[in-house]
């Protein structure tokens, strides 16, 4: 009888345990971010492009070695006609992002690359490529950057589509070398593409191609006593012109 009471008791203080445990309340932690996955060595670098459905551009990085040179490969899945190509090139510098539009809309997508290469500056160039219904890749050589362009040009471009058009501004400098100092304008220039030639306009017009503020202070000053010269020597004549009247009406007398 008395081993019976015990465990009785026991297991209600083993409910009585458990409850109180299990109405401790659980703070929650912040939501786990997933891991971009890792790629697996010699790539650095994958954007995967689908364009429509079934029309998929993979684009690749990878070298081993120097991380400022390697190659590239553009992956084109034609997944609706069961074809798949292949477009390599080399590469000068590191992958920051890729583009796609259709500058020229023909129905033919553009996959453009943008590369920053560590020079002097950092500049950034773009390897673009236009696809046709055949899957093959034409290679479209961008512009550099012209004289008028280049004023104050220090890299650091930032490239994005707006309106299917390629956009790209960059910080206006002053000065060169370590001594540049950053005027606070931007340069805005608009990529477009016409007959496979890109076409280059400026959006925004910048402290550069703005006439300094003293300019118009410098222009030589209005004479502004001319007209009181016409007036004195208005006067002048005048009153000589009274002298000969009376001098002449003194002798008539």
């Amino acid at each position: 009888m008395v081993r019976r009471f015990y465990y009785i008791a026991f297991l209600m203080a083993a409910v009585t345990i458990a409850g109180c445990g299990g109405n401790q309340s659980k703070t929650a932690g912040p939501p786990a971010t997933p891991k971009a996955p890792e790629l697996m060595k010699p790539f650095r670098y994958h954007k995967m492009i689908e364009v429509s459905p079934g029309q998929t551009y993979d684009v690749f990085s990878w070298g081993r070695g120097s991380q400022e040179a390697g190659a590239f490969m553009i992956l084109h899945s034609d997944s609706s006609a069961i074809k798949y190509t292949t477009t390599t090139g080399d590469l000068d510098g590191q992958i920051t992002d890729v583009y796609n539009s259709d500058m020229d809309v023909d129905g033919n997508p553009e996959i453009l690359i943008a590369v920053k290469s560590k020079d002097t500056i950092n500049r950034t160039g773009i390897y673009a490529y236009e696809f046709n219904n055949e899957s093959k890749a034409n290679k479209l050589d961008f512009p550099k950057l012209n004289s008028s362009q280049r004023k104050g040009y220090r890299g650091d471009d930032n490239f994005y589509i707006r309106d299917g058009k390629l956009i790209r501004e960059f910080l206006i400098y002053k000065g060169s070398g370590k001594d540049a100092t950053s005027t606070g304008a931007k340069r805005q220039l608009e990529y477009g593409l016409s007959r496979n030639e890109f076409t280059v306009k400026q959006l925004s017009k910048d402290s550069v191609d703005v006439a300094p503020k003293g300019a118009t202070a410098n222009a030589a000053p209005k004479k502004q006593d001319d007209k009181p010269a016409t007036k004195k020597s208005e006067k002048k004549s005048s009153s000589k012109s009274s002298k000969k009247n009376k001098h002449k009406r003194h002798h008539s007398d």
